[in-house]
């Protein structure tokens, strides 16, 4: 008999050789319960360990010391006024989109249209611009846009959940085929709109009259984007934490079964959901062109359609944590432009140091998530 059968015909009381090649030096478990706290510090060390890293990676390919390199980061988010409102302009754009995105994810429909969605605002806020400016009142412009900018958004958003809910369709494929479909749209409304005609290009519209544009508000023309996405977060929180609609969201998101048993109408509660995602990413497209740029091009949603998953994700929908997160990948963006104008790096290298960080922050909600126990190997 093998010495292997031998040692099986010992069990139950196996041998210590068997009970040493069957233990394993690494345990990982699931944790059921974390504090906020403990779950924010990981989340700080995560960070101080990616700056550490990112630190020592620039110091071999620049020579030069991290700390300038941070400094130059925070000034290129920070250094001035102009800069910094730039900076909170596009968190409260990026936190906005996370909003949307924030009741399909915690559904478990993985909506990766919100860069079609944003377009979709965007295009139906330029086209009230151009059309209605002239004849329209500032108010009754501001209503009219908003509305469509939430009805076009809504629509966007409304055909993958319809599919979804009708034919059980993937919707990870759909709404990522839908933005290519935005992205064709609006190439045709800027050849439509164009000008000056051939300029291949909408220009900065309105821009003698300033019809449709943002007032400015305590001296600042963009505080009335963070008033509304910040009214946003808020109303989000509250629906998604209290409201009925809420619960049933969260239900669908932990067992569509379980849903079904309790006699919700899962379809009804898909198409409900997207029309809302859809609709909140229609509003970011309407702070894109009415309340920054002015103008409207394939790159009005600038690749924050993707970028606003990591900050649902990492938020864990919670809309009050987006804010915080929203600020720390634009101060990123904004750190990394800097730096690569000052010291004459290449895009490249600057995203590197970008890279690192998120990839230290997004490897923390492992540590978060699941406990590592190391076993000790006793003679």
């Amino acid at each position: 008999m093998s010495s292997k059968n031998s040692c099986n015909v010992v069990s139950p009381n196996e041998c210590e050789t068997c009970k040493s090649r069957k233990e394993p030096m690494i345990r990982i478990s699931k944790r059921t319960n974390i504090s906020n706290g403990k779950a924010w510090g990981i989340r700080a060390i995560a960070l101080l360990l990616a700056l550490v890293v990112s630190g020592f990676i620039i110091f071999i390919i620049v020579k030069l010391s991290p700390l300038k390199i941070y400094a130059a980061m925070f000034d290129g988010a920070f250094g001035t006024t102009k800069r910094a409102w730039a900076t909170i302009r596009d968190s409260m754009m990026m936190l906005c989109i996370g909003i949307g995105l924030a009741p399909a994810f915690k559904m478990k429909f993985w909506n990766i249209g919100a860069e079609g969605q944003v377009l979709m605002g965007g295009i139906a806020t330029a086209f009230c611009m151009i059309n209605f400016g002239k004849t329209m009142s500032a108010p009754l412009l501001f209503l009219v846009m908003i509305i469509a900018s939430i009805v076009a958004g809504g629509i966007w958003g409304l055909i993958p959940g319809v599919f979804k809910a009708k034919w059980n369709t993937n919707e990870t494929l759909f709404t990522l085929m839908m933005n290519y479909v935005g992205i064709q749209l609006t190439s045709y409304c800027v050849s439509k709109w164009e000008s000056p005609p051939g300029s291949n290009s909408v220009g900065i519209i309105n821009q003698s009259t300033r019809a449709g544009w943002f007032p400015s508000l305590f001296g600042q023309a963009y505080m009335l984007n963070v008033i509304i996405v910040l009214i946003l977060a808020v109303l989000m929180f509250i629906y998604l934490k209290y409201s009925k609609q809420g619960y049933e969201i969260s239900v669908v998101g932990d067992s569509e079964n379980t849903a079904r048993y309790a006699g919700m109408n899962v379809k009804k509660i898909y198409i409900r959901t997207m029309a809302l995602s859809g609709a909140i990413c229609g509003i970011a497209g309407f702070l894109a062109v009415s309340g920054a740029s002015h103008t409207i091009s394939v790159s009005t949603a600038g690749g924050r359609g993707f970028t606003a998953i990591i900050v649902a994700w990492l938020a864990k929908f919670n809309t009050f944590v987006m804010i915080l997160i929203s600020f720390l990948l634009i101060f990123l963006e904004k750190g990394a432009i800097e730096i690569a104008s000052r010291y004459n790096l290449n895009d490249y290298a600057s995203s590197i140091i970008t890279g690192i960080i998120l990839f230290f922050i997004l490897g923390s909600e492992f540590f978060i998530n699941y406990k590592v126990n190391f076993v000790r190997k006793h003679n």
